[in-house]
C-alpha cells in the first residue's frame, strides 16, 4: 500500500511542458478584483485539448520512504488518467488506471493489486474526490466547481486568494490564483477533524501550444504526525496525440481488499 500511496498522490498533480517552452512570470496582484470576476478568469482558463502524453520525473520522501522515479502520464481527458511508473527507464514498477467509475493499480513489488472505486481515495483524503477532481489538479483547476458557491475574494501572498463564504462541512478549501494567466498558484484542503492536510503547489507554468500548463510542481501531505513531500517536474509533454492505456493484472497476483 505504501508504493500506491505514493502512485495516488502523483494522480494529484499536474500536466507539462516542453524544455524550450517560455516561463510565464508572476507579477504581483496589487488590484482587488471581485471574487465572481477572479472565478470566471479561473474558469476562462480551462484545458481546451483532447490528450495529454508527458514524461516526468518524480521525487517522494515520505517519514518511512524515499523515491525517485520516472513516471509516464497520460490523459484522455474526462475518460481516463493513466500512470507508469519505471525504475532507472527500465523496470516496470506500477500501473495505475481511472476512470470516472473505476480506481485500479497494480505494483510489482509485491505482486500485488486493487480494483475499487473512489472510495478509497476518499479515505486516504479525508474528503469526497471524483474523477473530475483529479483530472482538475493536474491541469491547475480548481477542485471544486466554483459556480457552485459564493465566494469572497482578497488580495495574498501576490496571488486573488478565494475563500468560500461557507467552508464545507468536514473540511476547509482555499484557492489561490495566479494574477496574470489565473491558473493555480496553490490550492489547499484540510481535515481538522482527522488532522490531514493536502497542499498542492504549482511553483511555475509555461506556455505551449497556446496553452498555460504547470511547470514545476510541489506536494505536500500531512496525516497524524505522518507527511508525504512529491516534487515533479515534468521532461515532455504531447497534445492531442493518439495514446493506448493499456492495463491487464499479470497472473499470480493478489487482491488488495480494504
Amino acid at each position: 500500500m505504501k508504493l500506491f500511496r505514493f502512485i495516488l498522490l502523483v494522480v494529484l498533480v499536474v500536466t507539462s511542458c516542453k524544455t524550450k517552452s517560455v516561463v510565464v512570470g508572476k507579477p504581483i496582484a496589487t488590484k482587488k478584483m471581485s471574487a465572481r470576476k477572479v472565478s470566471k478568469k479561473h474558469l476562462n482558463s480551462s484545458f481546451d485539448q483532447k490528450t495529454i502524453d508527458a514524461k516526468l520525473k518524480v521525487a517522494y520522501k515520505s517519514d518511512k520512504d524515499k523515491y525517485n522515479l520516472n513516471v509516464k502520464l497520460r490523459i484522455d481527458k474526462d475518460k481516463v488518467i493513466w500512470l507508469n511508473v519505471v525504475y532507472k527507464r527500465v523496470v516496470l514498477v506500477a500501473r495505475a488506471k481511472i476512470t470516472p467509475t473505476s480506481v485500479s493499480y497494480y505494483e510489482k513489488i509485491n505482486k500485488t493489486y486493487f480494483k475499487g472505486n473512489f472510495d478509497l481515495l476518499e479515505s486516504m483524503l479525508g474528503a469526497e474526490v471524483n474523477f473530475k477532481q483529479l483530472q482538475n489538479m493536474l491541469l491547475g483547476e480548481a477542485i471544486f466547481d466554483l459556480k457552485a458557491q459564493k465566494y469572497t475574494s482578497v488580495v495574498d501572498n501576490e496571488a486573488h486568494l478565494l475563500l468560500p463564504t461557507q467552508q464545507k462541512r468536514l473540511f476547509d478549501i482555499l484557492f489561490w490564483i495566479n494574477p496574470i494567466h489565473y491558473k493555480l498558484d496553490k490550492q489547499t484542503l484540510k481535515n481538522s477533524l482527522k488532522n490531514q492536510e493536502l497542499k498542492v503547489g504549482y511553483k511555475s507554468y509555461s506556455t505551449i501550444q497556446g496553452e498555460i500548463f504547470p511547470k514545476r510542481i510541489e506536494i505536500r501531505a500531512k496525516e497524524k504526525g505522518k507527511f508525504t513531500n512529491i516534487d515533479i517536474d515534468y521532461k515532455s509533454v504531447v497534445f492531442n496525440k493518439n495514446i493506448s492505456t493499456p492495463f491487464r493484472i499479470p497472473r499470480g497476483y493478489k487482491q488488495v481488499v480494504l
